[in-house]
């Protein structure tokens, strides 16, 4: 080979992108899953080459990432005990020449994900967290691996405290890299949007909504014990499920059972399941309140997405919840189970309308400072870059005027 070769392909290698892997189990309709699409559509494709793996099977948002062109990786796990997923993942990085592995949430992704990224000589290992408690819970065998972590990554401050206190990472590695928001896909709207014509639904009918996936952490069935007592006081409030999930079937039963949803007669119903839905954005403009009654969270999207949209929040206080609601300022928390002060704090909104309004303006004022798309992606881009340094003694790439980019819109319901 002739001398000048290896410099020239170095000098080359400094301005190609450098492949980014992030681990998932699947990527069903979800939050974390949601943000993650955001975050690959979104990385400079001048310095970062998104790719993904799912251990499982990709999923409707592993799906949507591989038909816009993205490399997903997908049915590396055969099961619980499937050990030949360690070799496969070394291999698939050794090929692929990862410089950085990121696994997104806890359990297995989370273990298998960053052992493979060692033994495969990955340069920047990191572990990104978005709850605090189940199904985020860090297991013993995924604390062993905390030495060959470069960077554990929390969605606020109160979260990062979370992972120091009771996780017992290092709070060296521990960053905050806010959850983020596409403020300009998700703002008010003047006429309410078509939902309420397709409910039927008078412009001033006052209508409550909650964005979560129908599993039991959830909690629909505060939300929906409230929505009875909310319409005691508010008589013509109308409410929405977005969302879809194992606990569907249970949940309608639960409202039809206290006069709130009629199966056969939709038109008669004041709850109405509305499933996964890709008109998100235009969907939450239509709230006058987004409630959310979840046992744990960490910074969920929903809240942020609302809020977004000038939609102001009511929300049990779990997690970091109460970085973003800010009582009395963008709308309110209340202690978790408590019915009697959701029903309350919902209710208030909707008979003042004009102090929930200023509510919601102040929530999308805070969410365009504090939690923009623009924010998170930024957070990622010199996380890695910055472990890449400190690991390797080199820079990530050289830098170049970032590309711009138009990422398409999600598909499907963001919870």
């Amino acid at each position: 080979m002739p001398k000048y070769l290896p410099p020239l392909i170095k000098i080359m290698n400094s301005f190609a992108p450098k492949p980014v892997l992030f681990v998932q189990t699947s990527m069903p309709v979800g939050g974390a899953e949601t943000l993650l699409v955001n975050l690959v559509e979104r990385l400079d494709p001048l310095r970062f080459a998104p790719e993904v793996v799912c251990l499982k099977e990709r999923g409707p948002l592993g799906d949507y990432l591989a038909q816009a062109g993205y490399t997903v990786h997908s049915e590396l796990l055969a099961n619980k005990f499937d050990l030949r997923v360690l070799p496969r993942l070394v291999r698939l990085m050794r090929h692929r020449r990862i410089a950085a592995v990121v696994t997104v949430g806890a359990g297995d992704k989370m273990f298998w994900g960053r052992l493979a990224a060692r033994l495969a000589g990955v340069p920047v290992i990191g572990a990104a967290l978005h709850s605090t408690g189940w199904p985020d819970g860090v297991g013993r065998l995924n604390r062993w691996l905390t030495p060959i972590t470069d960077a554990f990554i929390a969605v606020a401050e109160p979260h990062g405290q979370f992972l120091v206190e009771h996780e017992r990472f290092p709070a060296d590695r521990v960053r905050v890299i806010p959850n983020g928001v596409d403020t300009e896909r998700f703002q008010p709207l003047a006429d309410g949007g078509p939902l309420r014509a397709e409910l039927g639904l008078a412009p001033t009918t006052p209508l409550v909504g909650i964005l979560a996936a129908l599993r039991p952490e959830k909690n629909h069935e505060l939300f929906l014990a409230a929505a009875e007592k909310i319409r005691r006081r508010v008589s013509d409030a109308h409410f929405v499920v977005i969302g879809d999930g194992p606990r569907r079937e249970p949940l309608e039963k639960f409202a039809a059972d206290r006069g709130l949803f009629v199966p056969e007669a939709p038109d008669r119903s004041v709850v109405h399941f509305l499933g996964n839905r890709s008109d998100v954005p235009e969907v939450l403009a239509a709230l006058n309140v987004l409630a959310l009654t979840s046992h744990n969270e960490a910074s969920p999207v929903s809240i942020l997405e609302a809020m977004s949209c000038a939609v102001p929040v009511v929300s049990t206080d779990v997690g970091s919840v109460s970085a973003s609601v800010i009582e009395g300022e963008t709308g309110s928390v209340v202690p978790p189970g408590d019915e009697q002060q959701l029903v309350e704090r919902i209710a208030s909104l909707l008979e003042q309308p004009l102090i929930a309004k200023e509510r919601g303006r102040a929530g999308r004022q805070r969410v365009i400072r504090t939690a923009s798309l623009d924010v998170m992606v930024c957070g990622y881009e010199e996380l890695l870059a910055d472990c890449y340094a400190r690991r390797t003694g080199q820079p990530w790439s050289i830098e170049q005027p970032r590309a711009a980019s138009e990422p398409s819109e999600t598909p499907l319901a963001v919870v």
